[in-house]
């Protein structure tokens, strides 16, 4: 199996490289969303619209993203044998908290789907950050791989 994955290395890490751009673009681009939706009349044609914009982020980018990122990052990790290594095993705790934060992501749409968002805008500001400080974390770990 690892010399099969190997021989397709190359392909395997731009496919992996192009889930996560798809991923982190929608687990930033959400949040974003969020914050104009508050900003907006429950049940307003504008909210509406929002909601609509939500779901299909979520459902047609965010999450086929999460899954092809996981899968080949899997492959990836399972032909370098990485699973040892000091570097590896950070990233994966920190790749588990970015896929809570999508899963937090997925619920709060939800909220809003039914008109029950308990938060304010400033709240969703915040959360917006907190994918691109897991990525921040995960990329350093990646290319210096410091243990």
């Amino acid at each position: 199996m690892q010399a099969f994955l190997l021989e397709y290395y190359p392909w395997i890490k731009a496919l992996h490289i192009l889930a996560v751009i798809a991923w982190m673009a929608g687990m930033l681009y959400l949040p974003r969303l969020f914050v104009y939706h508050t900003e907006v009349p429950a049940r307003s044609p504008e909210s509406e619209r929002f909601k609509v914009m939500e779901r299909r982020l979520l459902r047609a980018i965010i999450n086929p993203a999460m899954a092809a990122t996981w899968i080949f990052g899997l492959l990836l990790a399972t032909a370098l044998d990485a699973w040892g290594e000091g570097w590896f095993q950070v990233k994966g705790v920190l790749l588990i908290a970015m896929s809570g934060v999508h899963g937090l992501l997925a619920r709060w749409r939800k909220d809003f789907a039914r008109d029950a968002n308990r938060h304010p805008a400033r709240f969703y500001r915040m959360m917006n950050e907190v994918p691109t400080l897991l990525l921040i974390g995960i990329v350093v770990l990646v290319v210096v791989k410091p243990f």
